[in-house]
């Protein structure tokens, strides 16, 4: 079978657990299939020899019956995430050379559940932005094509969305802090899910805000990302904001029965100038729930409007925060000094030469919103709007709204370069839909749900209660089923 890293999570655990396929076979697949990807720049760090030990050594486990739920199988780990002996770079130069003396608590409940690294995976430097151009390495590319345009797999997410979406690996790691994981995702005709707040632990994931970060799988399918969330929560004593509630078995909670269930269309999510594309797939979405048995009803969240612009000052703070620890001294990237230079010129040189101009950009914005003169302007009344927006979500939930459907992104993947050197709100402007999610630190979820006229997938994104991802996964699953999304992209790389 020499397309064994075409299959999904669920098919290929099926075949190893009956014997009619190997985890070596499995990896060496992938591995070959990443060689021959180079144009997608989606791994940056490759690990085959790794691989290839923990191949074995589930192969082992099988024989011996001793399977946990991911054993064998081979994916890919977004490069926010620390590996143990492992470049983890964040796709910042400023971490060049950063091999950690530990492993992050997602990677190794991955590990543990016998899953195996391929590598690491392209990302926007610090997971900061939404088209994969920050990133040190270049940016990754998507393998769905228009003409000969390269568009963006999106970000921050994008190597992992890539990989997925051209089957280098059967599934990957991702990170969400207002939308990297769903909105890459809805570009690549992938399903990605942001759990709960809580849900997964934060440990060893390079912080970029960290009451907005939270991991989650990427995936083929609705049912893939359901086994891999599983492997991937629990509760973390290194991470005080872990939720010590226990995991419940996430695929077997995928009915397909959603009948009874109320889902609500915010009328807030209509912005102006969404294209009609998009607008139509919404549409048709909640004409599918509707027909699976599920009641449709408007919704209002109010304050959505101000979304964007609280998401762009907490973000930013907490950035300019958490990257205050990056200075040269102790690891990674340190800039060359001339004589006399003494602490304060080595700081400031590293810091300049390390990080990368949008990097700099969300630092300086944060430092600015944090000062003493600005702090109440902007940083706590962003603070005080997200308790508004968080407080629409409960509101809506109370009144017996089981989940909600809006578009993913307001448009399909675009060119690698259009928005670069734009201004760089329209930029942030990918994350209207998603990042509220964050803010109210509720799981979302995209799934694959039409093509452009352009022939480029489209997402539709479900909003759930929190904690409640198994029952969001199963209205997913059911979307999912409906949508009957089987295209792939064409092999041009």
């Amino acid at each position: 079978m020499s397309d064994l890293n075409k299959l999904t999570l669920a098919d290929a655990r099926d075949l190893l657990r009956k014997g009619e396929t190997s985890s070596v076979a499995l990896t060496e697949a992938c591995l070959s299939a990443i060689e021959g990807a180079g144009a997608l720049n989606a791994f940056v760090h490759k690990t085959p020899d790794l691989a290839l030990e923990r191949a074995r050594a589930a192969d082992a486990r099988l024989a011996q019956g001793d399977a946990p739920a991911m054993c064998g199988l081979p994916i890919g780990i977004k490069d926010l995430f620390c590996t143990e002996g492992v470049a983890s770079q964040a796709a910042s130069r400023i971490l060049q050379g950063f091999r950690p003396e530990y492993e992050s608590s997602v990677s190794a409940k991955l590990r543990d559940a016998g899953a195996v690294m391929l590598g690491k995976l392209n990302m926007d430097e610090f997971a900061m932005g939404s088209s994969n151009e920050t990133s040190v390495y270049g940016n990754a590319v998507n393998p769905w094509k228009v003409d000969t345009r390269d568009l963006t797999p999106g970000g921050s997410s994008g190597g992992s969305a890539a990989a997925v979406a051209a089957d280098l690996c059967l599934a990957a790691t991702g990170t969400d802090t207002g939308g990297s994981i769903r909105q890459p995702a809805a570009f690549t005709g992938t399903v990605g899910i942001k759990p709960t707040y809580g849900r997964c632990s934060r440990w060893g994931i390079v912080a970029f805000a960290s009451s907005l970060d939270q991991a989650g799988p990427m995936t083929k399918t609705v049912r893939d990302a359901a086994i891999m969330l599983e492997a991937m929560c629990g509760h973390d004593p290194k991470d005080s904001t872990s939720a010590d509630l226990p995991v419940p078995d996430f695929e077997a909670m995928l009915t397909g029965d959603i009948r009874g269930k109320t889902i609500g269309i915010p009328r807030e999510y209509r912005i102006d100038g969404m294209p009609e594309e998009i607008a139509a797939l919404w549409d048709r979405g909640a004409d599918m729930l509707r027909d699976a048995g599920a009641k449709i009803v408007e919704i209002s969240l109010p304050h959505t409007k101000y979304a964007l612009p609280a998401y762009y000052v907490i973000a930013p703070a907490e950035a300019s925060s958490n990257l205050a620890r990056y200075d040269g001294v102790r690891y990674g990237h340190r800039a060359s000094l001339a004589a006399g230079d003494g602490i304060t010129e080595m700081y400031e040189k590293t810091r300049a030469e390390g990080f990368g101009p949008e990097v700099q950009r969300r630092v300086m914005i944060g430092t600015y919103v944090l000062s003493a003169g600005f702090y109440d302007a902007y940083y706590n009344r962003a603070r005080k709007v997200r308790t508004l927006i968080k407080r629409d979500f409960e509101t809506v939930f109370a009144d017996g709204v089981d989940a909600i459907l809006t578009p993913a992104t307001p448009s399909a993947a675009f060119g690698l370069g259009e928005m670069a050197n734009a201004d760089p709100v329209q930029m942030y402007l990918n994350d209207v839909f998603t990042v509220t999610v964050n803010l109210a630190g509720l799981p979302g979820i995209s799934v694959p749900a039409g093509l452009d006229s352009a022939g480029l997938p489209l997402g539709l994104q479900l909003i759930g209660r929190p904690w409640e991802e198994g029952d969001l996964l199963n209205t997913a699953h059911v979307l999912e089923d409906a949508a009957g999304f089987v295209a792939k992209p064409a092999k041009w790389w």
